[in-house]
Parts: structure tokens; C-alpha cells; sequence
């Protein structure tokens, strides 16, 4: 699913450190969100859907070559065989809406193509096209047998003795999935919070059977089902105990 909508903000109501009349309603969305294991019977409407998975989709991602995919579970049948995969969680069970968010390792290169066609400044800043042309094929280029991963590793360790600190280009296989499914988890994060502000909840799911799951969808060997999320109205045992974190202090490290 690709959306193109522009944003529905108006300069007035943006967000400055001096005047954030956006911080209290994001306060509460993000305060009441919750991973909910049952959901009751009302349905999402699907424009409502669709606005969350198009808030989705603007979330941020590495040169914005948007490596994510979104499958809406809608057949009956195929429906019933997910709600096993997800080892008949009640999260996967009673949601309205089950989605399996996926992360693709193999559209990088038609998305830099398609970045280059849509850029909304044309005719192209040669800086944008020399970084998608030239410089986005050679992040992501292996070679046969990792010949291109290891001359890029050669010379990223001389540059780095020379200049200091650069970028590490993609070596192998497992690190263009982390890229793809570290950038699509910031879209699953933005589709349940959006969610939420509808009124709406869900719950991110890590148990199942991803191999199975790929077989239902059709998937191959390119696409990483990073999460599946249940979504609905929540019910009104659908949360099982009262929400807490760590401290503070334990994870946020002033260095």
C-alpha cells in the first residue's frame, strides 16, 4: 500500500518549544495505549484503517526507500488459518483487524528508482539524483559470492583510518534486514498509535510461526514478517493487569 495524501496539519497548529498545543492530546494517546488481549465485536470501518496504515507510512525511514508492507487478514479462511499461526492468541482471535507488518529486503532499488520520479522538486537537485543513482546502489550492493561486501569493508576500515568516522555501507544479507525491519517497526509503532487516537486499540505480536505465515501470504524469501497486530475496540477484559515500566533513571544514560 502506498499513500501519497499530504499531511492534514496546518502551520498554525505545529508544535513549537514555546507553544505545543499538540502535547497534550499525544500525551494521552501514547499514556492509554496499551498491547490488549481481547477486543469486543465492533468493527473498524475501513476509512478509519486506511487513515491509520496512511499514518503509518509516514513514519520515518532511512532515505525514505519506505521497505514496508501492510497484510490486512480480511478472508474468512485465511483468517481462521492465521489465528493458529498465532498460536490462537486471544489478541489474534478476537481482533477485529489482524495485520501482518512485513519488511522487505529486495524493493530498495525500484524505491530509489521511484523516489527519483516522484522527488516534489524537479527538475532534480543533482545532489538527490547522484545519491540515489550512485551512492543508494553502492550502500546496498553484495556482488556475487559478497565480493562487492568485502571491498566496501576494506575500504570503509582505510576511510575511516584517514578521515574518522563514516557510515557502514550494508556488508551482507542480515544487515539489510535489520535496516528493513528496524525501519518497518517504526511504522508499526506509528499504525498502533494512530489506532489509539481513533479510539481503537491493538496489541504487536512476536508469537507465531513466521514460516507458516509466509506460506499463507504468498511471501518469499525477500519478506520478514516483523509483527502481527491484532486491532479492535477494547474489550473490557482485554487488559490483564495494571500498566508499569522500570525507572527511569535505569535506561536513560546522560553521557
Amino acid at each position: 500500500m502506498r499513500q501519497s495524501e499530504p499531511a492534514n496539519v496546518s502551520n498554525n497548529t505545529i508544535s513549537t518549544p514555546t507553544n505545543a498545543p499538540q502535547l497534550q492530546a499525544f500525551t494521552e494517546v501514547v499514556e492509554s495505549r496499551r498491547s490488549v488481549r481481547r477486543f469486543t465485536d465492533t468493527p473498524i470501518p475501513d476509512d478509519v484503517l486506511r487513515d491509520c496504515l496512511r499514518l503509518a507510512m509516514l513514519a520515518p525511514n532511512a532515505s525514505n526507500l519506505q521497505p514496508w508492507e501492510f497484510y490486512v487478514i480480511d478472508s474468512e479462511n485465511k483468517r481462521a488459518r492465521a489465528n493458529k499461526i498465532c498460536m490462537n492468541q486471544n489478541a489474534a482471535k478476537t481482533a477485529n483487524r489482524l495485520i501482518a507488518v512485513v519488511a522487505r529486503t529486495d524493493t530498495w532499488h525500484d524505491s530509489a528508482k521511484q523516489v527519483l520520479r516522484e522527488f516534489p522538486i524537479q527538475p532534480l537537485p543533482k545532489k538527490v539524483k547522484d545519491y540515489y543513482a550512485k551512492v543508494v546502489p553502492l550502500e546496498f550492493a553484495r556482488g556475487p559470492v559478497n565480493v562487492v561486501s568485502a571491498a566496501k569493508w576494506g575500504l570503509t576500515q582505510a576511510v575511516r583510518q584517514v578521515k574518522g568516522p563514516i557510515k557502514s555501507p550494508y556488508y551482507t544479507f542480515d544487515d539489510v534486514k535489520n535496516w528493513a525491519t528496524n525501519n518497518t517497526s517504526l511504522a508499526a509503532e506509528n499504525l498502533m498509535l494512530a489506532l489509539r487516537a481513533h479510539g481503537f486499540d491493538s496489541c504487536p505480536m512476536a508469537g507465531f510461526d513466521e514460516p507458516a505465515m509466509k506460506v499463507l501470504l504468498g511471501l518469499g524469501d525477500d519478506h520478514h514478517v516483523v509483527m502481527m497486530i491484532g486491532a479492535g475496540e477494547r474489550a473490557d477484559n482485554g487488559i490483564y493487569h495494571e500498566q508499569f515500566r522500570f525507572d527511569y533513571d535505569q535506561f536513560v544514560k546522560h553521557v
